[in-house]
């Protein structure tokens, strides 16, 4: 991975980690940030220049897809309202974007006692 987009992947790693009870897992090889054991992003298999990121978006999921860089998941999961978002070594990531998105999922994934801490 380029060393911008490490640095980019190491930040939302980063934020997704900070909210409460948020945990790194490392399932299929993959980084994943869960919260009471459901995934609420996925940052995919760390490859060469290449930064991945999917979240589940049912509020935003429409606006997002309009983005170049985002598309429905796959494995049915774009269906259940899940966008991913690829880069490579020339682009820029819009880091507050996705850090939006994933502020979004796991607003939607966490039991809401964990939401109601982010809001007081």
């Amino acid at each position: 991975m380029s060393s911008d987009l490490r640095r980019a992947h190491r930040a939302l790693v980063k934020f997704a980690l900070s909210f409460p009870e948020a945990v790194l897992d490392h399932p299929w090889e993959e980084d994943v940030a869960k919260v009471n054991g459901k995934v609420f992003v996925f940052f995919g298999v760390p490859q060469k220049d290449r930064l991945h990121l999917t979240a589940k978006l049912p509020e935003a999921g429409e606006f997002a897809l309009t983005f170049p860089f985002a598309e429905p998941s796959g494995y049915g999961l774009g269906k259940a309202g899940w966008v991913s978002a690829t880069f490579g070594p020339d682009d820029e990531p819009p880091l507050d974007v996705l850090r939006d998105w994933i502020d979004e999922s796991y607003r939607t994934i966490a039991p809401k006692r964990l939401v109601r801490q982010l809001d007081t």
